[in-house]
């Protein structure tokens, strides 16, 4: 069975980013599509130092949050919805701090494994915050999943979310599309395999020319 891990970066278990997140839940189920949703954004989570242990030890140096763990449920989906509140135009921190050594701190090859971002505001920022979500994906070779506009919902509180017919309208046609593209890519891989990726080249020019 395809499995899909979900990722509330609000620091609200229950407020406008679970009530966006539930909504494809719901539609996941019904298109028989596991799902795992994590809370993790009221965690202390402290940010990537660069220290490049991850590269010999192939986790995190930092084990006292959930990043570690993550990135074995990461592994194993086969897609990735991370949802986030708006903060002054930009996704929360916390969820930035995670995000950034979840991301950084494993090897494991995320080609093809679908990635959707959701964000909830009250007025403004959603479209900016949306960005930065999606550059997680398209650095690591995962396909962005979409709907009929973009991936947000509207409200201050999940009782204003649930008066927003059109987002979570948005929300279900994500998740259908979101499904689709995880079959269609393991009807694809099974008969042609993945595409090939280089990754010989970095330039860094360390010679200052």
């Amino acid at each position: 069975m395809s499995r899909v891990l979900l990722i509330n970066g609000s620091p609200h278990k229950n407020g406008c980013t679970a009530r966006a997140l539930t909504e494809m839940i719901r539609v996941f189920e019904k298109e028989g599509i596991e799902t795992e949703l994590l809370h993790i954004g009221a965690m202390d989570i402290r940010g990537c130092i660069g220290c490049g242990t991850c590269e010999t030890n192939g986790r995190c140096v930092f084990d006292k949050d959930p990043v570690n763990e993550t990135a074995l449920k990461f592994e194993e989906a086969d897609g990735l919805v991370i949802g986030s509140p708006v903060y002054y135009g930009s996704p929360n921190g916390t969820l930035l701090s995670f995000l950034d050594r979840l991301f950084y701190s494993t090897s494991f090859s995320k080609q093809m494994k679908v990635g959707a971002s959701v964000v909830s505001c009250r007025r403004g920022g959603n479209t900016a915050s949306f960005d930065v979500l999606n550059k997680y994906f398209t650095i690591s070779g995962m396909p962005l999943a979409s709907g009929n506009y973009w991936n947000q919902v509207h409200g201050f509180t999940a009782a204003d979310v649930e008066k927003d017919l059109e987002g979570l309208e948005t929300m279900r046609n994500l998740a259908r599309c979101m499904a689709f593209m995880i079959r269609a890519f393991a009807d694809a891989k099974e008969k042609y395999g993945l595409p090939e990726f280089e990754t010989d080249l970095f330039t860094s020019f360390p010679d200052g020319k």
